[in-house]
């Protein structure tokens, strides 16, 4: 009997901590983008945190490739363990599947949401050596032609590709999206004067706009981003147009709740934590660490309303 009564004592317990979170097996994190840019300094600060309260190794691994695709094609096909998650920005979840015509994942049936982790605004900037301090300027300079009429992103398909277009038709000027392959290229092509513009992710040119080799000329939320006061957003400037994003965190689909959960109070524990929350905010990210039905219904919501934008800019990415 007492045989018995021990086993039923390591069953449990085996139950309760399962395999995916055993201390000698890594919870890997992929992130389909370089390092350096503002989504993995955001990863590394997240799972540097997580470490301590999962109990378990914490890594990073940078998949970049095709805007972020093979990291969620990798993670689509892991195994549903709690050993292997995504974190991804908006684009992949909700861009992309209204402008590929045969993406190899569905973000509602192939993963499962575990944590919004923060949301973020875009930002218009030009090079120090662009001569517009406003968005009214620098509208004239496009109206001039010329190099002023071109203006890059990280990537064709990306939510700044889709609020260039937004910008260019509340502006009513036509602007030539130049897509580049990621952040850093961008923000070189800007300190270099290859490129006049570029709408990116704020956290991604604030830093460069701080140290005086861009500026940024407005902000795309509703209001003013907390970390960058001083900027004005769309709306503020005479512009009717209005958007922000997110990072967010998936597992594979199949992933069960009980490890969802202990996953999603990881990252809400690291994300708001007092010595985390200030270091995303200086960032010019607003943490947000949500759980999984928050995100469930955040991304339809999206989907929803970027579908009819992206459909109307006639862009596809195949």
């Amino acid at each position: 009997m007492v045989f018995f009564r021990l086993l039923a004592t390591v069953s449990i317990a085996i139950a309760l901590t399962g395999p995916a979170f055993a201390q000698d097996q890594p919870l890997r994190i992929i992130l389909g983008f370089p390092a350096g840019a503002g989504a993995d300094t955001l990863t590394r600060l997240v799972s540097d945190k997580m470490r301590s309260t999962l109990g378990r190794p914490v890594v990073v691994e940078n998949r970049a490739g095709a805007g972020g695709i093979l990291a969620n094609e990798l993670v689509k096909s892991a195994k549903p363990d709690g050993g292997t998650v995504l974190m991804t920005p908006f684009a992949t979840m909700v861009a992309y599947p209204h402008s590929y015509s045969k993406l190899s994942y569905d973000p509602f049936t192939d993963f499962v949401p575990v944590a919004h982790v923060a949301s973020f605004q875009l930002a218009l900037g030009v090079g120090a050596k662009v001569p517009a301090k406003t968005v009214d300027e620098y509208v004239a300079l496009i109206k001039k032609g010329g190099e002023y009429t071109n203006y890059a992103s990280a990537s064709a398909g990306s939510l700044p590709h889709f609020f260039g277009v937004m910008f260019a038709r509340s502006a009513n000027v036509e602007l030539t999206h130049i897509p580049y392959r990621g952040t850093a290229p961008v923000l070189q092509a800007l300190i270099g004067g290859e490129i006049p513009a570029a709408m990116l992710v704020l956290a991604d040119i604030g830093a460069l706009a701080q140290a005086g080799q861009a500026r940024v000329l407005a902000v795309s939320g509703a209001r003013r981003a907390p970390g960058a006061p001083d900027i004005p957003t769309f709306k503020e400037s005479g512009y009717d147009i209005e958007g922000s994003a997110w990072y967010a965190m998936f597992a594979p689909a199949g992933t069960p709740k009980e490890i969802v959960d202990r996953l999603a109070s990881a990252v809400t524990a690291a994300t708001l934590a007092p010595d985390t929350k200030p270091r995303i905010e200086a960032m010019n990210l607003e943490p947000t660490g949500l759980g999984p039905a928050d995100l469930a219904r955040i991304l339809k919501n999206d989907h929803e309303r970027w579908g009819p934008v992206i459909r109307a800019s006639g862009f596809k990415a195949d």
